[in-house]
């Protein structure tokens, strides 16, 4: 290696090698942003999916709030929750539509990052122990991997491009 900004390997014919560290160094600190955007993404989607969809927003009918969680009571690992839901389906879809909005927001913008995906790990394990409890083999299912998905998210937060971000700045600089 030939001082700072030397190369190794094939005789002098490899990357650099502060090349490659800043490459990891970059690499490691957007990790990420891609996760980030995909969970921020979908979940306002799904905000937006539900409280656009009038069947959804039923208490009855088929592909209704209500008839998913009767549905899904007697096989879900809480049934006491979905008890709950059924109280008044049409306001739990309102509230699951309206969170996965604020969640999904606060994802894409990095707002309150930590929070937000804490919300997002719980709706997913709500809808996990709830909705897809069923699901054989349990990989089939999807809100498992959403829930294991946000767990980087609410340890790591949003660091970079986000609102948290932007403040923590102004904070050092006053």
């Amino acid at each position: 290696m030939h001082g700072t900004t030397g190369t190794y390997g094939n005789g002098g014919h490899g990357r650099s090698a502060t090349g490659l560290a800043g490459w990891k160094e970059t690499g490691s600190r957007y990790a990420l942003l891609p996760l980030r955007l995909f969970l921020g993404i979908t979940f306002v989607y799904a905000g937006i999916d539900k409280l656009t969809d009038s069947a959804f927003m039923s208490d009855t009918g088929s592909g209704s709030i209500g008839e998913m969680m009767r549905g899904v009571r007697d096989t879900s690992a809480i049934p006491a929750m979905v008890d709950m839901a059924l109280n008044n389906p049409v306001g739990f879809g309102y509230a699951i539509a309206f969170g996965e909005l604020a969640v999904g927001i606060g994802t894409l913008v990095g707002l309150f990052a930590r929070l937000a995906a804490l919300g997002g790990a719980l709706i997913s394990l709500s809808l996990w122990l709830t909705v897809s409890w069923q699901v054989n083999p349990y990989y089939y299912g999807n809100d498992l991997a959403y829930l294991m998905s946000w767990l980087p998210l609410v340890l790591a937060g949003a660091a970079y491009f986000s609102l948290d971000a932007l403040r923590a700045e102004r904070r050092r600089t006053r």
